[in-house]
């Protein structure tokens, strides 16, 4: 699930957009950022559907071996194990799981051939063979040769993940958090009701996150002239042009969480915009974004400007 880092990745990503853009409308740039979150979420459902869907090729399997010119007896009478995975089973009658399913429209059967490459890649394994030979499965053994797919199969296939990057823009920053949701399922997939099990939910609190994400991104953008003034009292032995635009959104974004956002500690807020500059800016920029911040800071201290909620949230 998301946690607030990535909801900063989020509001990063598309305040970065707004500044590349010749069209500044705020109201359709928070729908674009919201929809960048909600795309993490529709890429774990989907993820979940081609697991589903890969199981159930089974039954296709069977079909066309029975119709081989000469099949053997094992062709005739195949092990559809697989088919009848318990967490599969769960998964698919979860109403959750079902309704997700509908509202992103996803439906794996448009890519037989797709389907049918993963599936063969999976019976040529001996832990698939090892699972076919086993003995009946009660729902947590179910969730290893689940994971075996997941892992190693569906993740280690180059046309899937182009399936993936081509659908979803942010794949690459994106991935780990899908991977964590599907892993988080399975963990959580503990009851044989299939009503009493939940999906992985966006992130821990959404209607705090979302208050959040929103917030942060609508506030940077509106106060964009005036943070800048702040940063250029501190920058005025630097050449415009020469301060990289992503340090710029980076100082932006902790200025506004430190005049914001009076529930969260300034020294987390600090310390999260400089990981964030070591992922998504210059190898300098850490070490320039922590000097300007530190100054601007005690500027913001000495005027009183910063309000937090609770003692000690200012210097801890």
């Amino acid at each position: 699930m998301l946690n607030r880092r990535h909801l900063r990745i989020k509001a990063l990503q598309n305040i970065f957009a707004w500044q590349m853009s010749d069209k500044k409308d705020l109201t359709s740039s928070k729908k674009a950022l919201m929809k960048s979150i909600d795309d993490v979420y529709e890429m774990y459902v989907r993820m979940l559907a081609l697991i589903s869907e890969i199981t159930e090729y089974t039954a296709v399997d069977a079909i066309e071996r029975s119709n081989k010119h000469f099949p053997t007896e094992e062709d005739l009478n195949p092990n559809q194990k697989l088919l009848h995975n318990t967490f599969i089973v769960l998964l698919q009658k979860n109403p959750e799981f079902q309704a997700a399913v509908n509202k992103y429209q996803i439906n794996w059967n448009a890519e037989p051939d797709f389907i049918k490459t993963i599936y063969n890649k999976l019976k040529s394994t001996p832990e698939y063979a090892a699972y076919l030979a086993g003995d009946n499965e009660g729902l947590e053994e179910s969730k290893e040769i689940i994971k075996f797919i997941f892992r190693k199969i569906i993740l280690k296939n180059q046309n899937i993940i182009q399936a993936f990057e081509d659908r979803f823009i942010n794949w690459s920053v994106d991935k780990e958090v899908m991977q964590g949701m599907v892993a988080k399922t399975l963990k959580n997939f503990t009851s044989e009701d299939p009503f009493a099990n939940k999906l992985t939910p966006i992130s821990q609190d959404w209607p705090e996150d979302s208050k959040f994400v929103q917030d942060l991104f609508a506030y940077t953008l509106k106060n964009y002239d005036k943070y800048q003034e702040l940063i250029a009292e501190r920058t005025k032995n630097w050449e415009s042009e020469r301060i990289a635009l992503m340090d710029t959104i980076l100082m932006k974004m902790a200025i506004c969480e430190l005049l914001n956002f009076p529930s969260i500690p300034v020294k987390v807020t600090i310390n999260e915009y400089l990981d964030l500059s070591k992922d998504y800016s210059t190898p300098k920029s850490n070490s320039f974004i922590n000097g300007i911040l530190d100054k601007i800071l005690g500027d913001l201290k000495r005027t009183n400007s910063i309000k937090k909620i609770g003692r000690g949230l200012i210097d801890e």
